[in-house]
C-alpha cells in the first residue's frame, strides 16, 4: 500500500471517537518497529520525522525513501502517512516537494499574523498535491529541535481563525509539554480544550507531548476532539532501558552479542511493544 495523506484517517478517527498515534522515527530500527506494530494491530499510523531526525537520517528524501521502501519490502497493508513534525516554513515546502504525504508548519513562535500568512502558503502548496497540513496555535511546552515553548494555553479565537484557512488538523497548546513531564505538572486543561473544540467545528485536533500523559487524560482528550497523539520520548526511553539492560547483563560480550543486529534487537522490540500498547490506548487497533 502506498503512503497516504493523514486527512482521511484523522477525519475517521474524529468521527469514531478514537485517535491515531503519530510516532517519531529516528532510524531504520525505529521505522521497522512502528510499521511492525501497526501491521500487527491492524491500525492506521502516522510516522513522523522532526527536522533534526530527518537530518540525522540523511535528509528528507532519505527519510521518505526509508519509509516508502520498508513499507514495500515488509508488505504493509495498513494506511501509513509520512508527516513532518514541527516544521519550519522552508522545511514544510521541501517535504511537500520530496513526497511526504503530510506536513506540519509550526509558526506558533511567530507573531500570529505571520503564522497565518505562512500557513496559507503551505496549505495551498500541500493541498494542490493532496497532502494534509497541520498547524499550531499556542506553543507546546518543552523543547523540540531547539524551539522552546512555555506550555501556554492557545487562544480559542486564534484557533478558529487558523481553522478557517483550511488546515486539516490543528495543534493547540492546552498545558501539554514535550519531553518528560515534571512531578508538579498541572495536567491537561480540558476546559480550554473544550472551548477550542467548539470553536473549530469538528476539526481534528492534535495532542503534542503525548508521552507520559496518564491514560485517563488521554481518553478524555479524545472525547473532546483530539484525533492525533504524538509519541516520541516514551519510545526513546524504552529503547534506552532495554538496550542498557542487554549490555549490563553481559549479553553483548557473549559470542557475537555485540553484533548491532543483536545489540539493537531488545530496544527495537521495546518500541514495538510500546507502540502496540499505545494503539490500544488510543482506540485505533483494528481500524485499518
Amino acid at each position: 500500500m502506498p503512503l497516504v495523506s493523514a486527512k482521511e484517517m484523522l477525519e475517521k478517527a474524529r468521527a469514531g471517537h478514537y485517535a491515531i498515534g503519530a510516532f517519531n522515527t529516528n532510524n531504520l530500527e525505529w521505522t521497522k518497529a512502528i510499521l511492525t506494530a501497526a501491521e500487527e494491530m491492524k491500525s492506521p499510523v502516522i510516522i513522523q520525522t522532526s527536522m533534526g531526525a530527518a537530518k540525522y537520517i540523511g535528509g528528507y528524501k532519505m527519510a521518505y525513501d526509508l519509509v516508502n521502501d520498508l513499507m514495500e519490502s515488509m508488505n504493509i497493508t495498513v494506511p501509513v502517512a509520512l508527516h513532518l513534525d514541527h516544521g519550519e516554513y522552508e522545511d514544510a515546502l521541501e517535504c511537500i516537494a520530496v513526497g511526504y504525504t503530510s506536513v506540519m508548519f509550526d509558526g506558533s513562535h511567530l507573531p500570529f499574523e505571520e503564522n497565518v500568512e505562512k500557513a496559507k502558503k503551505v496549505i495551498a502548496e500541500a493541498h494542490a498535491k493532496g497532502i494534509s497540513v497541520e498547524c499550531e496555535v499556542g506553543s507546546i511546552g518543552g523543547e523540540e529541535d531547539g524551539v522552546v515553548g512555555a506550555g501556554e494555553l492557545a487562544d480559542p479565537e486564534e484557533c478558529a481563525a487558523m481553522a478557517e484557512l483550511g488546515v486539516d488538523f490543528l495543534a493547540a497548546g492546552i498545558g501539554n509539554i514535550h519531553g518528560v513531564y515534571p512531578e508538579n505538572w498541572a495536567g491537561l486543561n480540558f476546559e480550554r480544550l473544550q472551548e477550542i473544540s467548539e470553536k473549530i467545528n469538528g476539526l481534528p485536533m492534535v495532542l503534542h507531548g503525548g508521552s507520559g500523559i496518564p491514560k485517563e487524560q488521554i481518553e478524555k482528550a479524545i472525547e473532546l476532539g483530539v484525533s492525533k497523539i504524538n509519541v516520541n520520548t516514551e519510545c526513546q526511553l524504552v529503547f534506552e532501558e532495554a538496550t542498557r539492560k542487554y549490555i549490563e547483563s553481559g549479553a553483548s560480550q557473549e559470542g557475537k552479542g555485540f553484533d548491532p543486529r543483536k545489540l539493537l534487537a531488545p530496544g527495537t522490540q521495546a518500541i514495538i511493544d510500546l507502540v502496540k500498547d499505545r494503539m490500544t490506548w488510543f482506540g485505533s487497533a483494528g481500524k485499518a
